[in-house]
């Protein structure tokens, strides 16, 4: 039981962090100023937070001229939500 709220925890904090990473990127990128990497981005996403990153592309609209956020990250989101249920019933 504790491996359920630890996996909805992670999932929670990670997507959050994603998030938030997709609204600072946005907001530095509007002043000039130094920007998160795609490589920081991409790694966020992929250890579990691809819907968070692409709640944040969508909300921000940032990053949605790039092919490879504007399609992988759906793509990946849907995968990440698939594994997320797959571990809850698992478990």
């Amino acid at each position: 039981m504790n491996s359920i709220y630890f996996l909805i925890g992670y999932a929670l904090i990670i997507n959050t962090i994603a998030y938030f990473v997709m609204r600072i990127d946005k907001q530095r990128s509007k002043k000039g100023a130094w920007r998160i990497s795609e490589k920081t981005i991409w790694i966020i996403t992929i250890v579990g937070g691809a819907p968070g990153s692409y709640a944040g592309m969508k909300a921000f609209k940032h990053k949605t001229k790039h092919n490879l956020f504007r399609f992988g990250l759906p793509f990946l989101s849907w995968i990440e939500f698939a594994i997320y249920l797959y571990f809850v019933y698992l478990i």
